[in-house]
Order: C-alpha cells, then sequence, then structure tokens
C-alpha cells in the first residue's frame, strides 16, 4: 500500500488490539492484489436507539487504481448488548467492547471486500466470460 491505513473509532475507545488486527487484514488484502492504493476502516456503534441490541457499524475503503472499493456492514448476528452476558454488556456499555466479537466482524468485513477484490482483479485482467451476443456487439 502506498498510503498507510487509516483506522477511526467512533462512539467507542480506541483499541489497539482492534487496530493490529486491521492492520493485519489490510495486509491480508494485499496477497490478493498487489496494487492496493489505500485502506480506510471505519468501526463505531451507532448512536440509533434499539429495542434490544446494539450493533457494530464496520466500513472498509479500498482505493485501487481507476476505482474504489467500499463495504459496509452492520452486524448484529455477531454482537449485541441485548444478546451478551451481562458482565460483557456492563463492559460494552461503558465504552469498551468486548475484542473477541469485534475481531469476528472485522474477519467478516474484510472476507467481503477480499471478494470484491478479487472480481476487480479479474475484470481488470479481462478474465471476465463475455457471452456470445457481447462479443458479437464489440466486434
Amino acid at each position: 500500500m502506498t498510503r498507510p491505513v487509516q483506522i477511526t473509532f467512533r462512539n467507542m475507545a480506541v483499541a489497539p488490539v482492534l487496530e493490529e488486527e486491521v492492520r493485519a487484514r489490510a495486509s491480508w488484502l494485499e496477497t490478493f492484489y498487489s496494487e492496493i492504493v489505500g485502506c480506510r476502516v471505519l468501526i463505531e456503534f451507532p448512536h440509533r436507539h434499539r429495542s434490544k441490541g446494539r450493533p457494530i457499524h464496520i466500513r472498509v475503503e479500498l482505493t485501487v487504481p481507476g476505482e474504489d472499493i467500499v463495504v459496509n456492514q452492520e452486524t448484529t448476528r455477531h454482537f449485541t448488548i441485548g444478546d451478551a452476558p451481562s458482565e460483557i454488556a456492563r463492559r460494552t456499555l461503558a465504552g469498551q467492547p468486548d475484542h473477541r466479537d469485534v475481531v469476528i466482524a472485522i474477519h467478516d468485513v474484510f472476507d467481503v471486500a477480499r471478494r470484491r477484490l478479487e472480481d476487480f482483479a479479474r475484470r481488470q485482467r479481462a478474465d471476465v466470460k463475455t457471452s456470445r451476443a457481447d462479443a458479437a456487439l464489440v466486434s
């Protein structure tokens, strides 16, 4: 990556464990496509009022030559305060999320980003199949 990874935390304390995980996953993406220019990641607990649970919202923006790949994911299946044991819920309400569950959400969103990055690389290499009708239009 030509630019360093930018990580932003909203409505939660900055967590070095999560920063390390995001940086590791961003460097992992470079094994699939080496020409990534930059990566910006947002991790937040939205302020919305919900009757049960508090979702984690993660946004990954990858800058590649000629295009931006954006992945938004709001996860409630991995971690919500309503589903968590009371000790974890108290820590989260105090601004300290259970890192293990956020790491799972980070892995999921980076897996989606990897698939989109692989699709972009295929299109760039012209490995995408075209139908005969499309080929006739191009000729």
